[in-house]
C-alpha cells in the first residue's frame, strides 16, 4: 500500500502530465473498490453521494461524520483520495484550516473548497471573504509534510448565477491566492470551458455525468481541460436502477431487472 506521501505526489504528478484524465467519484467502499479494480488512477469523495447513502440530503452530513467517511475510504484503497470538503463546514477561515487539517489526518492527500454559503439569501460568499477562506486553505496545506491538491470552487452556475465573467474573476482570485485547481461546476458550453481555461494558468476540474454537458476526454484534452470529475452522478445512476427496478416490481408484478443486474459472481470476484 502507498504511503500517504507516495500518494499526495502521484496525485500531483497527474496535473502535470500531458491531457486530461477521469477522477470519478465513489459513495462509499465498495465503489470505491470497483473502481480502484478497474485502473482509474485517483478518486475523489462526493457529499451528494455519501449523503444520499445514508438517506440524506446533500449538505446535511456534518463535518465529524464526513471525516469519519473519508478515513474510512483513504486506507482502503492504493488510490491518491481528494476529498469533496463543502465550504470547509463553516464560515470563517479558521473552519477551512480546520477542515483541511482533519481531511489530511484522516487520509486524503487533495481536497477542494467552495465558495458557496449554504444559504439562500446570500448563496456565494463576497469574493473578499472568499478569497480570504482560500488563502487559509492554502497555508494549512503548505504546511502538511505531504503534497495536498488544494482546488478552489466557484459555485456560480450552481446557485442560478451563471456569469462567467465574475466565475473567471473569482477563479483568478482564488489562483493567485494559491488554489492548485480550480473548478467552477455547472459549465455545459465547449466555449465557455474554452474561455475559463485560457482565463487561468492552473490545472481546471470540469464536472461531467448530469444533463446539460456533452464532454468527451479526448474534447476535454482538446480544450486543455485536466481532470473530469463525476460528482453524485455515479451514485445517482445506481439509484436510478434501483427505483426502476422497484418501480417495476410495484407497477407490474415483474423482475426482469435482473435480467440486466450484474451477476453476482461477477461481481463478488470484484471485490477483495
Amino acid at each position: 500500500m502507498r504511503t500517504q506521501e507516495e500518494k499526495g505526489s502521484v496525485f500531483r504528478s497527474l496535473h502535470e502530465r500531458t491531457g486530461a484524465f477521469v477522477i470519478p467519484n465513489p459513495w462509499d467502499l465498495g465503489s470505491a473498490r470497483l473502481l480502484e479494480g478497474m485502473g482509474f488512477e485517483a478518486l475523489t469523495t462526493t457529499s451528494a453521494g455519501y449523503a444520499f447513502s445514508l438517506g440524506k440530503r446533500d449538505g446535511a452530513v456534518g463535518r465529524d461524520a464526513m471525516m469519519a467517511h473519508v478515513a474510512s475510504l483513504a486506507p482502503s484503497t492504493n488510490l491518491p483520495l481528494s476529498v469533496d470538503l463543502e465550504n470547509g463546514f463553516g464560515d470563517a477561515p479558521e473552519f477551512v484550516v480546520e477542515t483541511i487539517r482533519m481531511a489530511a489526518e484522516a487520509g486524503a492527500v487533495g481536497g477542494s473548497i467552495e465558495d458557496a454559503t449554504g444559504r439562500t439569501d446570500e448563496p456565494i460568499y463576497d469574493v473578499g471573504l472568499a478569497v480570504e477562506r482560500i488563502l487559509a486553505a492554502v497555508e494549512a496545506t503548505r504546511g502538511l509534510p505531504f503534497a495536498f491538491t488544494l482546488t478552489a470552487r466557484c459555485e456560480n452556475y450552481l446557485h442560478e448565477r451563471p456569469d462567467l465573467a465574475d466565475t473567471i474573476r473569482r477563479l483568478q482570485a482564488y489562483q493567485e491566492a494559491g488554489a492548485d485547481v480550480l473548478y467552477a461546476p455547472g459549465l455545459t458550453s465547449h466555449d465557455e470551458i474554452a474561455t475559463l481555461v485560457k482565463s487561468v494558468d492552473r490545472p481546471v476540474n470540469v464536472l461531467v455525468g448530469f444533463k446539460g454537458i456533452r464532454l468527451s476526454l479526448a474534447e476535454a484534452s482538446a480544450l486543455g481541460v485536466k481532470r473530469l470529475s463525476t460528482g453524485s452522478a455515479l451514485g445517482r445512476a445506481a439509484y436510478g436502477a434501483l427505483l426502476s427496478a422497484a418501480e417495476e416490481m410495484q407497477q407490474n408484478g415483474t423482475f426482469c431487472f435482473g435480467d440486466d443486474a450484474v451477476g453476482f459472481s461477477d461481481l463478488s470476484k470484484k471485490f477483495f
